[in-house]
């Protein structure tokens, strides 16, 4: 078995409708190009029990809770090495997985962000994400320019990824039952290697205009450049809010030329 330090994270409610866990296996697509799967955070295996069914790909899992390991080292005397005690944020994948692989989960919602942004570290190799989060996070996840949710997070990851809202999950479906909705959202990576930009200059804008989010991007990019040194485009007139992944490309290089 396969040890990584870990670090406790609460917060966790697990899933405990069957049909629910079928779903949301059912919602991976290996024909994508990876044939293993990782489940972070399986608890007592209610969505375990369907991935090892899955003859499509090879499952493995991931949890930091020691009871939960040893239970399901019992439960699974076949997984071995394939179940690693230890911190989903911490692991290494490349050296554990040498090829894609795809994320599952119920994660849990007080380190959500924190997986996704996981994941998009390890972008070139995680080809897909299946997985259930707070309902508004997952609607932040795939909402388009215009609306209140999308933000920073909707900009980074549909930068690389492709996203789907698949369905809700209601808290009757999970013990403790959270105080809020779920939703289960699916990630397929998209074929950009690398943006058409200076990605670390796109990331920068990408903040600062949502942090200042009422700000048209003109007064909320001041803190990257002075305005009178500014392109003339018409982006820097709108918020942060109304623009694309791609109209955020363009204005990155845009202010590229005019800093040089």
């Amino acid at each position: 078995m396969t040890v990584v330090r870990a670090k406790k994270h609460l917060g966790q409610h697990f899933l405990t409708d069957k049909n629910t866990a079928k779903r949301i296996v059912n919602a991976l697509r290996p024909e994508k190009g990876f044939d293993k799967v990782l489940e972070v955070g399986p608890g007592m295996g209610i969505l375990s029990d369907f991935l090892l069914e899955d003859k499509r790909f090879e499952s493995w899992l991931i949890d930091l809770d020691i009871e939960s390991v040893e239970f399901l080292k019992t439960k699974y005397p076949s997984l071995d090495k394939r179940l690693i005690h230890g911190d989903f944020l911490l692991l290494d994948f490349a050296s554990v997985f040498p090829g894609p692989l795809a994320i599952i989960g119920n994660f849990p919602y007080n380190i959500s962000s924190q997986i996704l942004f996981k994941v998009l570290e390890h972008r070139h190799q995680v080809i897909e994400l299946v997985g259930m989060f707070q309902k508004e996070v997952a609607e932040r996840c795939a909402a388009k320019p215009g609306g209140k949710d999308y933000g920073i997070l909707s900009v980074f990851l549909q930068a690389y990824y492709d996203i789907a809202y698949l369905f809700t999950v209601k808290a009757g479906a999970f013990n403790p039952p959270p105080k809020v909705l779920s939703g289960v959202i699916r990630l397929e990576r998209n074929s950009i290697d690398r943006l058409a930009c200076n990605e670390n200059l796109f990331q920068k804008i990408v903040k600062a205009g949502f942090n200042q989010r009422r700000k048209t991007l003109r007064n909320a990019l001041s803190v990257i450049a002075d305005k009178a040194r500014m392109p003339n485009h018409p982006f820097l007139d709108l918020r942060a809010e109304r623009l694309s992944v791609d109209d955020f490309i363009e204005l990155t290089n845009e202010i590229e030329k005019s800093l040089k």
